[in-house]
């Protein structure tokens, strides 16, 4: 099984989605013209289709662009409804949800700040 490290790289998940007849040259191109970002980062981009079935990662390894890819048979990914074109995730995110979780349902414990011990 080939997964995205869960420390140490950046995610960026573009929020709309892509006609996935684009190959590798057809979404380094989409990361550079529209969301102004470097394919030949060390950063994953990753891609959905208009039924959210299935996803893509692109990314740049020393030299040359590799693709991932996953289809879902039955059920959609989770995907955010932003007026952002591109969304920063963790490596554990993009794990969480290629495994099928919402990320933007979670909700985490609330923030609690104190200013002294008494």
């Amino acid at each position: 099984m080939i997964r995205p490290p869960n420390e140490g790289i950046d995610v960026w998940l573009c929020v709309e989605p892509v006609d996935f007849r684009k190959q590798m040259t057809g979404l380094a191109a989409l990361v550079q013209d529209t969301l102004a970002m470097d394919p030949f980062s060390t950063q994953l981009f990753v891609f959905t289709n208009r039924r959210r079935t299935q996803c893509r990662i692109l990314y740049w390894e020393r030299c040359g662009f590799v693709l991932w890819q996953k289809r879902l048979e039955r059920a959609r990914f989770a995907w955010p409804r932003r007026a952002d074109a591109v969304v920063s995730l963790s490596g554990a995110q993009l794990n969480f949800l290629l495994d099928g979780y919402d990320l933007w349902r979670m909700r985490p414990h609330q923030h609690l700040h104190y200013a002294s011990m008494y």
